[in-house]
């Protein structure tokens, strides 16, 4: 059987009461709405029913949310329904029927004590409704060119003439070229050929001819005849305003902006914030939200940069780059011609030829300048913004970066609130650590992340699911998760049963009442997840290590190569180079940025580029005492400048070398030079899986948080702290002294045993052990027969003992060795003969009455818990399934079994386990009519002891179902806003549904120790 508790050792069952609680955890077992999990809520626009849209808010603060981000979505801006059954015109964002709307979303709020946050603008909130004029919009740049002839002259209209303004004309020679096609994956997922011409230049011959280009598009040029094999080309760049629109419809007519609907505004420029700001201001800030606001808002707020180009552009880029580098960027135009997009959107539009130079580092150094320049505008603009949303008393928090040609970290700390994905981020802990660097050190309280976007998983995403991607995040330090999404309850025009589906049942979820587990079982996670971001965000997040990453456009995968870090429990996080020109970014006694991560040694990898800035901090690091430790190799050098500064670098990393705190190893072997140098994590792991940890201290405590990952872990942890261990059990609220540990004069170390992805909250604290008394001893080892324990009202400890054919012993921190023989303890019991009364869920006999769920029961005798998927009667069902069957108790004695003085004859300190050995998606439990506390769905197991009575005992089960087992029936015949459901392809298989696997009982004996 797998483990029976979370940490059968260590856990101690009688809560803390509020009243007992330190003042900073005083709200962990119910955290305030501003802690607590968000919905992202798409607003299908703003023709819908304001009752409803003020239900489906209180809905939120019933299952536990802390309130929604409005989201007004508009089909995705238009994407799935370019012909709305809705005059989007009179619909608009910001009109009269949108300002209404939102304000009742803000009143709604209120009324249940909950914070909004907000999208910006329609779909994904990257712009406003605007004149397709306003040069505040959205830029690009569209590259053009053509040969000229081997005689070298060129008498006519420059190529692409009439396509925008004209930014530059470049002439350069050729010395080689090739026409390159590959296959890669386009943005709908299927395989798209592209084929562009790849031209490297003689890097002496770029020239700007710009001047030499008439008012009609002509130029006369004579350059040098070119050499066999070469030849001369012209690059021709035009600037335009992109007409790109995150809101587009079809639309007859257009008397005002809110017939076009709305307009991607310029991202690298403070003029694209002005336009918001200014449409905010005249179209939807009334007294009324605007008081509203300042009362309940919680954060503006935009999506990650979904925006197509040519080139990435703004038309005061040229200005900012000379201001920013100190030389044009416009002779060097043709080194951006190719995936100078936003390259995760466009893997199939790289752009129509590329051009490198003949140099040794192809002309790099131009594009990373040409890219720094880019964050610098994005930064204006998310500046501007933050101080516009703090005005309207609120704050601002944005996806930034990922996906376009920038380095997202060094855009985070401009932020009030970053925010990632589980999508993007492929719930990669590493990337998490890369994102939450910056914003700890910038000392952010919050990292978000828009949570549970899968594809395919529509209506099919399970609880377990959601678990496995918010523990994932936790680790990698994220704090605040917003949950994708919730739909929509009402009507809406073209819509079938169940109701309103964003993303045309492509993404998940579509949380609201219409899913079977909104009432069953949905409640116990968001708490959950409520009581983590509590411990999280009350607190300041420290990491042991610090290790250096610089991109120009950032990619997404594991920066770390190495597993030994992980393998010892050290945590870490990442910095950009320009992170280090923070003003947090300072070294006091030997750490950085001692009041924030206070990071103990920074570690560079071979695959690692230096910039010569990197290098200098890096000596002034090392001088003032922290170790800087260069693993697997030298650096490669980060290249910037018009006049290569390779020389200076090669010289001052020599010099760096040389430094006393300086450390070269081989990859791999950084954990080991650590220990070396007298360092050891915040939370040392020894144990059989793979463990990350976090550390984080409070005014009144210190927590550790360990995860599992994958794998069950079993061994032990080590904290740098001998205050009182406590453990936090984030699924019921209470707080519990450990009972199992032991300490040195500067350490604790805890004994844990983890299921797989299960997630431990502990905290060390002496206020607490004022405030709650604990016992007068602790238990130091303990055989592995004990599952658990508990206080007892004299301040004793009782041991939770399973069968064991021998008598082994339990070791006091008095010293006293306490024999513990279970030999008379009944073994495991597997429960059987199970009565399932399943509640069918479809839909109504008019498919597009969206508010009507048709519900009827049927019954089935189960002799084990079976996948509905296998019962013929119910593999096409969804609903809920109510599991019934009875035991008696206590179980009778095997025959040969002894009665001892050690064992008690009547069995009266007998109680028992409940085990499940998969949840598949959430199971609440009933003993003899009595709800026990929420299971841990990461491992489904629970003292039932005090529930259970002589005689005949009932186990009664609630475990939902999703709905797609029922909805892929009719798959064919779903529609959202007007559009099919199998517009994108047929529908993913049916999954596995109800209870499964198996549940076991596991008597015990209560011993007193």
């Amino acid at each position: 059987m797998r483990n029976l508790l979370i940490a059968p050792l260590c856990l101690g069952s009688l809560p803390l009461s509020l009243a007992q609680l330190s003042s900073s955890l005083h709200t962990f077992a119910d955290p305030p709405a501003d802690v607590r999990p968000r919905f992202r809520y798409w607003l299908p626009d703003a023709s819908v029913d304001g009752d409803v849209v003020a239900r489906d808010i209180k809905h939120t603060a019933d299952i536990g949310a802390g309130g929604v981000e409005l989201v007004p979505f508009f089909e995705y801006g238009g994407t799935f329904s370019p012909n709305p059954p809705v005059d989007w015109s009179v619909y608009n964002f910001g009109t009269t029927p949108f300002v209404d709307l939102f304000s009742t979303a803000l009143k709604a709020h209120t009324e249940h004590g909950l914070v909004m946050d907000f999208a910006l603008g329609p779909n994904q909130g990257q712009g406003v409704p605007a004149e397709p004029d306003n040069e505040g919009l959205q830029w690009d740049m569209t590259p053009h060119t053509a040969a000229i002839p081997e005689s070298g002259r060129y008498d006519g209209k420059i190529p692409g003439w009439g396509s925008g303004n004209l930014v530059a004309l470049v002439t350069a020679l050729v010395e080689s070229n090739v026409t390159i096609t590959f296959e890669t994956i386009g943005l709908a997922g299927f395989p798209v050929p592209v084929t562009y011409d790849r031209f490297v230049l003689n890097h002496e011959t770029l020239t700007e001819q710009t001047r030499r280009v008439d008012k009609h598009g002509n130029v006369s040029l004579r350059l040098p005849r070119a050499r066999s094999g070469t030849h001369y080309r012209l690059f021709a760049f035009y600037e335009r305003l992109a007409g790109a629109r995150n809101l587009a419809f079809r639309s007859n007519q257009h008397d005002d902006i809110f017939d076009d609907g709305s307009y991607t505004v310029d991202h690298f420029d403070a003029r694209g914030a002005a336009v918001v700001k200014e449409f905010w201001q005249d179209h939807i800030l009334t007294d009324e939200v605007s008081a509203l606001l300042s009362r309940t808002g919680n954060y503006a707020w935009e999506d990650s940069l979904e925006m197509h180009f040519n080139v990435t552009w703004s038309r005061s880029l040229p200005e900012r780059f000379q201001r920013l580098h100190g030389y044009s960027i416009k002779p060097y135009l043709p080194l951006l011609t190719f995936r100078q997009n936003t390259v995760v959107m466009q893997k199939d539009q790289p752009g129509p030829f590329e051009c490198v130079l003949d140099t040794e580092d192809q002309g790099l150094n131009f594009v990373n300048d040409f890219r720094a320049t880019l964050v610098a505008g994005y930064k204006e603009y998310l500046t501007a913004l933050s101080v516009w949303a703090h005005d309207l008393g609120v704050k601002f928090s944005a996806q930034p970066v990922y996906g376009s040609v920038m380095d997202m970290l060094s855009a985070i700390p401009s932020l009030d609130a970053p925010e990632c994905e589980s999508l993007s981020f492929f719930d990669n802990i590493d990337m998490y650590r890369a994102f939450s660097g910056p914003a700890r050190l910038s000392g952010k309280r919050i990292v978000s992340n828009e949570m549970g976007a899968v594809r395919g998983s529509a209506y099919n995403y399970h609880l377990p699911s959601l678990l496995f991607s918010v523990n994932r995040a936790f680790s990698g330090g994220v704090n605040q998760m917003v949950l994708h999404g919730q739909a929509y309850s009402g009507t809406y025009p073209n819509t079938t049963w169940p109701g309103h589906t964003p993303f045309n049942y492509m993404f998940s979820d579509l949380f609201s009442p219409r899913l079977p587990a909104w009432d069953h079982g949905l409640r116990q996670t968001m708490d959950y997840i409520a009581r983590g971001q509590s411990i999280l965000q009350n607190s300041v997040p420290k990491a042991d290590v610090v290790l250096y990453h610089k991109e120009s456009a950032t990619t997404i995968d594991n920066i770390y190569q190495g597993e030994d870090l992980l393998k010892e429990g050290w945590s870490w996080n990442y910095l950009s180079a320009d992170n280090l020109a923070l003003k947090e970014a300072k070294v006091r006694n030997g750490v950085l940025a001692p009041d924030a991560p206070a990071w103990k040694a920074f570690i560079v990898e071979a695959t690692q580029n230096l910039t010569l800035d990197a290098i200098q901090t890096l000596d002034r690091y090392a001088r003032n005492g922290l170790p800087i430790i260069f693993s697997g190799g030298t650096p490669g050098y980060y290249p910037t400048g018009r006049d290569s500064q390779k020389p200076k670098y090669d010289r001052d990393f020599a010099r760096l070398l040389r430094l006393r705190n300086v450390h070269t190893v081989a990859a791999g072997s950084v954990a080991r030079k650590l220990r070396e140098l007298g360092l050891r994590p915040r939370v040392e792991v020894k144990t059989n899986g793979t463990c990350y940890t976090t550390w984080g201290e409070a005014e009144e405590y210190s927590y550790a948080v360990i995860y599992s990952d994958l794998v069950p872990s079993t061994g032990s942890i080590t904290v740098h702290s001998t205050e009182t261990p406590f453990i936090l059990n984030a699924w019921t609220g209470d707080i519990s002294p450990v009972l199992v540990y032991t300490q040195s004069h500067s350490t604790t170390t805890i004994p844990i045993n983890l299921a797989g992805n299960q997630t431990l909250f502990f905290a060390f604290s002496n206020k607490l052990a004022r405030d709650h008394p604990v016992p007068r001893y602790h238990i130091q080892a303990a055989p592995p027969h004990v599952l658990g324990n508990k206080v007892t009202d004299d301040r004793r400890i009782a041991l939770y003992v399973a069968r064991s054919e021998s008598t082994s012993r339990a070791v006091l921190s008095t010293g006293r060795k306490v024999s513990l023989d279970t030999s008379c303890v009944p073994g495991p019991l597997q429960l059987s003969g199970w009565t399932l009364t399943a509640e069918h869920w479809e839909a109504p006999e008019d498919l597009y009455d969206s508010q009507h769920t048709v519900k009827y029961n049927t019954t089935h005798q189960l002799t084990t818990p079976t996948s509905w998927t296998k019962l013929p009667a119910l593999a096409n069902t969804s609903g809920v399934g109510y599991y019934n069957t009875t035991f008696t108790w206590p179980p009778k004695r095997e025959h040969n079994a002894p009665t001892t003085r050690h064992c008690p004859s009547n069995q009266v300190d007998f109680g028992a386990y409940i085990a499940f050995s998969r949840v598949i998606d959430t199971i609440t439990v009933y003993v003899n009519d009595q709800q026990i506390p929420p299971l841990d769905l990461t491992n489904p197991v629970a003292d039932i002891g005090p529930y259970l009575r002589r005689g005949e005992n009932t186990i009664r089960l609630t475990v939902p179902t999703t709905l797609w087992n029922y909805l892929r029936t009719i798959f064919n015949d779903l529609v959202s806003a007007g559009v099919s459901a199998s517009r994108f392809g047929g529908p993913p298989p049916a999954g596995e549904a109800g209870l499964v696997g198996s549940v076991t009982l596991t008597p015990y004996r209560n011993v007193i120790v």
